[in-house]
């Protein structure tokens, strides 16, 4: 799978700790490729154009990263999947320094066999628990991150541990003054969870923004909520222009419309977090 002028049979599956991982070649586009864990789509690889993002909030994390200033950054994530975002960075943003955090080396092992990481890419990935690996991190790495992406899944839900404010706390000690947190964020009907979350990173952070689909945001459908962070005031001005030209429009929810959205919904602690909820198996197609 090194070249979309090859034909190739997909990767072979393998088994990690949230089921079956394989790589699927998409059928629409040649070169690029789908990597589904316990039957759902976790990310979306185009080798011949890695700055081209398919998968709906991936696009929103994509538009968030192009929010900051222009030039190579520090970047750190907390998930790995097809290592689409930092293949992103990579290509968007040359010369940045990135690190990843991935539980599932067998789970890399195949991803960077069957869709090779661009050569000379500054890219350092460590294995383990995503929030008990970030908080071992380097000391000198504290204070500079201007990136810093959680888009942690077991499976299709969010585990706990890496939704409360004590973790959020950790992880804004990474961040340079212009730093910003992007969190990936699923929910459903009501949306309890994604409010929660919003409220506990508004509990963090001076400068909060949430983006999703109109259509997630009323509780109409499961979907992802994309919650950005920042000490630094966002660019909330700019924010809809940009999102709402995305040919996969979604809204942006900030300042009191955001206060509203959160009213009544508890700070997320480590001794009240839960998992993100499940999903139904539709919402993947039935795959």
């Amino acid at each position: 799978m090194a070249s979309s002028g090859q034909d190739s049979d997909p990767a072979p599956s393998i088994t990690i700790g949230a089921g079956q991982a394989r790589i699927d070649p998409d059928r629409y586009s040649l070169g690029s490729y789908t990597l589904v864990v316990d039957g759902t789509p976790q990310s979306h690889v185009d080798l011949d154009d890695p700055s081209h993002l398919v998968f709906e909030y991936v696009r929103r994390i994509g538009h968030a990263i192009d929010l900051l200033p222009p030039g190579p950054i520090t970047a750190l994530h907390l998930g790995a999947g097809a290592l689409t975002l930092p293949r992103y960075v990579e290509a968007t943003r040359p010369g940045s320094r990135q690190q990843v955090i991935e539980l599932e080396k067998d789970l890399v092992d195949l991803v960077r066999a069957s869709l090779p990481l661009p050569r000379g890419a500054s890219m350092r990935i460590r294995y383990g628990d995503a929030r008990e690996v970030m908080e071992r991190l380097p000391a000198g790495l504290r204070g500079t991150v201007d990136l810093l992406v959680v888009d942690v899944f077991g499976g299709s839900r969010i585990p706990a541990h890496v939704t409360s404010l004590e973790f959020y706390q950790a992880a804004a000690a990474f961040l340079s003054p212009r730093g910003m947190l992007v969190v990936n964020s699923a929910d459903g009907a009501g949306l309890a969870f994604a409010r929660g979350q919003a409220s506990t990173v508004s509990a963090v952070f001076e400068s909060v923004a949430a983006v999703a689909d109109p259509g997630t945001l009323k509780g109409r459908r499961f979907g992802n909520v994309v919650l950005i962070g920042s000490h630094a005031p966002l660019p909330i001005d700019e924010m809809p222009r940009v999102y709402s030209a995305d040919p996969l429009p979604a809204k942006v929810v900030a300042g009191r419309e955001l206060r509203d959205f959160t009213a009544g919904a508890p700070i997320v602690t480590d001794a009240t977090a839960v998992p993100s909820p499940e999903p139904s198996r539709s919402v993947f197609g039935g795959r």
